[in-house]
């Protein structure tokens, strides 16, 4: 039989991943394939001061969770701003309804869990930068694009 997979969400190796630019240095852990997970994705965050962990967007048609494990962040909504603390979770819904942007303020570093359901492929929307990205099932950009590079719907048919 084998053992089944645990991670304690506190000790998970954190890792840089891809480079970002400064106020989006945030190291994280994938938990999902740690734990053999296929429909829902968990990614742990740890913020320093002055860091983000993405910019502000929404997501079709995922759904994302928002668990703040240590510290306090700043949650940026479209009704405004939200201090969180430790414990308080909160759901993003698919669309603008569920814009979000997670930051810390204070001094002493922040860790949050976000947790999402899965979709393949699935698309993200910048307000503002006002650019959209597809992203397919294993996590890589199919395509980021500025939205008005659009086209119209019958664009090179024949």
């Amino acid at each position: 039989m084998t053992a089944l997979p645990v991670v304690n969400l506190f000790d998970a190796p954190r890792v840089e991943g891809e480079p970002r630019p400064e106020g989006y240095q945030v190291p994280s852990a994938r938990i999902g394939p740690l734990i053999g997970a296929s429909a829902l994705g968990l990614t742990v965050y740890e913020l320093e001061a002055g860091q983000s962990v993405r910019p502000y967007h929404f997501e079709y048609p995922c759904e994302e969770w928002l668990l703040v494990l240590e510290g306090r962040v700043v949650l940026r909504h479209p009704q405004g701003e939200t201090e969180l603390e430790p414990g308080d979770l909160v759901c993003f819904l698919p669309g603008p309804e569920g814009a979000h942007k997670v930051t810390h303020r204070g001094e002493e570093r922040s860790l949050v869990a976000m947790l999402s359901s899965k979709s393949n492929p699935s698309v993200s929307v910048y307000p503002d930068s006002d650019k959209v990205g597809v992203w397919s099932g294993d996590g890589e950009v199919a395509m980021l694009v500025p939205r008005d590079a659009a086209v119209d719907y019958w664009h090179g048919e024949r």
